[in-house]
Formats: C-alpha cells, sequence, structure tokens
C-alpha cells in the first residue's frame, strides 16, 4: 500500500468511526498473527496501531467492508437524492440546456448540506471514494449492516 493510498484509507475510516464500520484486520497478539472482522467503534487508528479497551495491537493489514454505490435501495436513493439537492445549487449559464444544468456547491451556505450528505454515506457504510475498486476495502456481505 503506498503512503498517498494509507492516507485516503485513514481519513475514510476516521470518518466513519462513529457509526461501526466493521474491518478485516490482520493483527499480531500475544499468540500470534490472526484475521478477525472488528468493529472500529470506539477505536483510535494511527498508522498500523489500533488502541481498543483492551490495549494497543499492530495490524498489518486492514480494510473497511464498505457498500458499492450501487447497492443503493430504491428508499435510499430517494433519500440520498434529496440530501444532494440540499446540498448543491443549481447554475444555468448561458448556452447550458436545462436538461443538463450545472450543479455546483452554494458557498454561501454554511455546509450544513455537504456534511448531512457525507454524514448519511459514512452512516449507511457506502464508498463514495471508490475504494472497493482500489482494492483497499472488501465488499459488505448483504446484512453485514443494520442501518436505522
Amino acid at each position: 500500500m503506498t503512503q498517498e493510498e494509507k492516507e485516503l484509507l485513514l481519513k475514510d475510516l476516521s470518518a466513519r468511526l462513529p457509526y461501526g464500520v466493521i474491518c478485516k484486520v490482520e493483527f499480531k497478539d500475544s499468540e500470534g498473527w490472526k484475521i478477525q472482522n472488528m468493529s472500529l467503534e470506539g477505536v483510535f487508528i494511527n498508522e498500523c496501531y489500533f488502541t481498543t479497551d483492551t490495549g494497543s495491537i499492530y495490524s498489518k493489514e486492514f480494510k473497511p467492508y464498505l457498500r458499492p454505490m450501487s447497492s443503493m435501495t430504491d428508499e435510499e436513493k430517494e433519500e440520498f437524492h434529496k440530501l444532494k439537492q440540499f446540498s448543491v445549487t443549481v447554475i444555468m449559464p448561458n448556452g447550458v440546456s436545462i436538461f443538463k444544468p450545472t450543479y455546483t456547491v452554494d458557498l454561501e451556505d454554511d455546509g450544513d448540506g455537504l456534511n448531512h450528505l457525507y454524514d448519511w454515506l459514512n452512516k449507511h457504510h457506502f464508498d463514495y471514494r471508490g475504494l472497493i475498486e482500489k482494492g483497499l476495502a472488501l465488499e459488505a456481505l448483504e446484512g453485514m449492516y443494520n442501518i436505522k
């Protein structure tokens, strides 16, 4: 894993920690190397060290289980599109068809729209950064996350 990939993964995981993201973790404890699925809720990650309630463990590899954007249910798509509408402004400059408006972030807004959008994507464990395609995440199994 390159330094750039590691930084991307750590940024992404840090935003997902409050939502109980599950990772496949290869780690070393007193008994040796193990592979286990772990919820990272309440875990602090720094480079390759996880600090948990029981202490720190060293991990050589960890990959979050994420949902592809294509796995959105119809209900989730509807909610996602509503959140997207709150976070962008439609601008119709000369020469742009009404059928192809330009969407831009409303810079006059306080940013809450975008915050809600990304919080929602993280809460529902969607891979909006393409981590699965980059080999930095695994596709979540159906029902792995019970989302309310």
